[in-house]
């Protein structure tokens, strides 16, 4: 089993960023993809972004690529989600997600199998 702890959220304006960090514990963490997804109030879960166990593929969703941008690091446990040039549309509740190796798409919310707490981002405009 695996653990996810986000942390990073927070109050910002539009155009501002945030670093989003999730810590994992309890299983080797480079045996699991990892994924970032958000909810904002009344919405569906969405994806955001993607990447794999060894950080050698990443996937975005269209309405983030070229503002946010996932990492991981293995020998830390750790995975972030730096995002830049917020927009009040950003503004949900954030989530790490974690999944055994697969080759299903990563956008896909049932093929995740931990998750964590979330954490939240507010953009004012």
């Amino acid at each position: 089993q695996v653990q996810l702890v986000e942390s990073g959220g927070g109050l910002v304006q539009a155009g501002g960023s945030l670093r989003l960090s999730c810590a994992a514990s309890g299983s080797i963490f480079s045996y699991y993809d990892m994924g970032w997804f958000r909810q904002a109030p009344g919405k569906q879960r969405d994806f955001v972004a993607a990447i794999n166990w060894s950080g050698g593929s990443v996937t975005y969703a269209e309405s983030v690529k070229g503002r946010f941008t996932i990492s991981r690091d293995n020998a830390k446990n750790t995975g972030a989600l730096q995002m830049n040039d917020l927009k009040p549309e950003d503004t949900a509740v954030y989530y790490c997600a974690a999944r055994y190796l697969s080759n299903v798409g990563s956008y896909l919310i049932p093929s995740y199998d931990y998750w964590g707490q979330g954490t939240q981002v507010t953009v004012s405009s």
